[in-house]
């Protein structure tokens, strides 16, 4: 066995052979520790098994509670899995994962919530604003990795949520928690051990101020599911997200609204054309992409003058899109708004960056500044092109049929586009922006 160090940043995890003063990767100050690894000679080959023989651990998924994370997890958390769980302040990461628990602990499951950040009152206060908390529902306190993975070995829990991993650390490792040495540690021994004991892990964790995970890269090749949850703390939408998934589907999408119990699925009726009020200059609906899942999304947009130099504000929206579609509406509609100022949203706080979702800014835009408003029952995909053509885009059967499942009569689609004939709906088809303003403002 022979023995050797390396040096780890504890803020990027670049490494070094030896140490130096100043991180070679992210250039901050005496920000390397030092490690030590041992390197075993192998005294014999490791054994083989036949493939077709081996059994898998598809039919132990334990189903959340909660519709919409099942949906994203494919079923359920899968026995020996390490979920990681993360997204920004606020946004209800320790709420979705004290549910959960509190679902599998009200079917009988054995589950476990490592609070490393709050005391138990805490976490008790918050479960008890879930709901009636069940007696299969197990909290311990400490930040100690050695303790979480003696009481997972002796327990042998079900499920474990661990909140967060970023409060982890090992004594006999150096540095701070938090550090990127010690939250890969803590997740190498933690993912280790949930396999051996056939625990679903979940490890909740934060985010930087770039909105990217919290803690080393490797964190995520570590575990089995990246799962991030996104919204607006101050509103009700909430967008769960699979980035990575080994046992499911990537990139599948669930919506939860926040309310004063917690977090409950959102059901897709919530999501319809409005049906009362007047039609205004500036609204425009389409149909977006995410996943398997087609969302209708409201986008609007807002012409007025400027008090100087003009501003371009994009919420929601690809404000890059935002200043192609201006362009493209001066220089082949003729619509000019290069001396006002030009604010672009989607309501209810769903985002729309998709290339389908040019169309229907262009024509908020255009809608807007002219001053015509569109019928509330019209939908509009397409993305547009430098030439002001409009070019097909995916799933058009789908966004059509989505469309007209939630109240859509009308739908203006790309002329390029292959879509079927969808009863309820007519379906009209535009090769230019031009041709698509002049049916949308004589409907």
């Amino acid at each position: 066995m022979r023995t050797h160090s390396i040096h780890v940043c504890r803020e990027c995890g670049a490494t070094s052979p030896r140490w130096v003063g100043r991180c070679p990767g992210c250039a901050a100050w005496n920000s390397l520790d030092e490690e030590r690894s041992s390197t075993h000679s192998p005294s014999a080959a490791v054994g083989t098994v036949a493939l077709h023989t081996v059994g898998t651990d598809h039919d132990k998924r334990l189903s959340t509670g909660v519709g919409e994370l099942d949906r994203v997890l494919g079923g359920g958390l899968l026995a020996g899995s390490t979920t990681l769980l993360f997204g920004e302040p606020g946004v209800g990461k320790s709420t979705l994962a004290l549910m959960s628990l509190r679902a599998l602990a009200l079917r009988g499951a054995s589950v476990v919530l490592i609070g490393a950040e709050e005391s138990a009152g805490q976490v008790a206060q918050r479960a008890r604003r879930l709901g009636p908390v069940p007696e299969g529902l197990e909290v311990a306190t400490t930040t100690s990795v050695a303790s979480v993975l003696a009481l997972i070995e002796q327990r042998r829990p079900q499920v474990c949520v661990i909140d967060s991993i970023s409060a982890m650390s090992d004594d006999g490792l150096g540095g701070v928690a938090g550090s990127v040495a010690q939250v890969r540690n803590a997740a190498e021994r933690l993912c280790a051990l949930a396999k051996a004991t056939s625990t679903a892990l979940v490890l909740v964790g934060h985010v930087t101020k770039d909105g990217e995970l919290a803690g080393p890269r490797a964190l995520e090749h570590l575990v089995d599911t990246v799962v991030r949850i996104e919204g607006d703390r101050y509103g009700t939408l909430r967008v769960v997200r699979a980035i990575k998934h080994r046992f499911g589907p990537t990139g599948e999408v669930g919506l939860l609204e926040m309310v004063n119990e917690g977090l409950r699925d959102l059901p897709e009726t919530a999501m319809t054309l409005r049906q009362s009020g007047p039609e205004v200059p500036g609204v425009v609906f389409t149909v977006t992409n995410d996943g398997s899942r087609s969302f209708l999304v409201e986008v609007q947009a807002l012409v007025a003058s400027s008090s100087g130099s003009p501003r371009r504000v994009a919420h929601q929206v690809s404000s890059q899109r935002l200043s192609l579609m201006l362009a493209v509406l001066e220089a082949r509609c003729d619509i000019d708004v290069s001396d006002l100022d030009v604010f672009s949203a989607t309501a209810g706080g769903l985002a729309a960056t998709e290339p389908s979702v040019d169309l229907a800014l262009a024509l908020a835009v255009a809608s807007a500044a002219e001053g015509f408003a569109l019928a509330r029952t019209l939908v509009v995909m397409g993305e547009v092109g430098l030439a002001g053509e409009l070019r097909a885009v995916s799933s058009v059967t789908r966004r059509v049929r989505e469309a007209q499942r939630l109240g859509a009569t009308r739908a203006i689609v790309p002329s390029s586009s292959d879509v079927e004939e969808v009863s309820g709906i007519v379906v009209v088809r535009c090769s230019s922006l031009s041709e698509a303003i002049a049916v949308s403002r004589g409907h």
